[in-house]
């Protein structure tokens, strides 16, 4: 199994439950991440139904960090609807992965208007 989704998915599933309503854009957001990568979605309905603690994110690469955080930024738009209970997860998951907290307020202030590339350059050469 690869436990790089699987730490990703249940991120995703913890913050699309951070505002108290998993939106079902959010839930087919999450099932096809996890459809694109061949994990079980039988193990994503589970880890819905039972998200694990988010523990260290240390040990992962610089790629996937900011996956994992450009991720969780494209879920909290997918609903159209921005909670600051969601900021606060994202925040937090930023630092667990070794972000600056600062570089969630500036993937909110410029979604939409930069790339993916953009984001990637900004977040790896400022917020770290």
């Amino acid at each position: 199994m690869d436990i790089v989704t699987k730490k990703q998915l249940n991120i995703l599933i913890q913050l699309a439950e951070a505002d108290k309503h998993f939106a079902k854009v959010e839930r087919e957001m999450i099932f096809k991440i996890a459809k694109e990568r061949n994990f079980p979605e039988d193990i994503v309905s589970d880890l819905i139904r039972n998200p694990e603690p988010v523990d260290s994110l240390g040990a992962l690469s610089a790629d996937q960090k900011f996956d994992y955080l450009m991720s969780s930024i494209e879920l909290v738009f997918i609903d159209q609807n921005v909670f600051e209970s969601e900021i606060i997860f994202c925040k937090n998951i930023a630092i667990k992965l070794g972000f600056k907290k600062g570089v969630i307020d500036y993937f909110i202030e410029n979604y939409g208007t930069k790339t993916r590339d953009e984001f990637k350059t900004v977040a790896l050469t400022n917020y770290v």
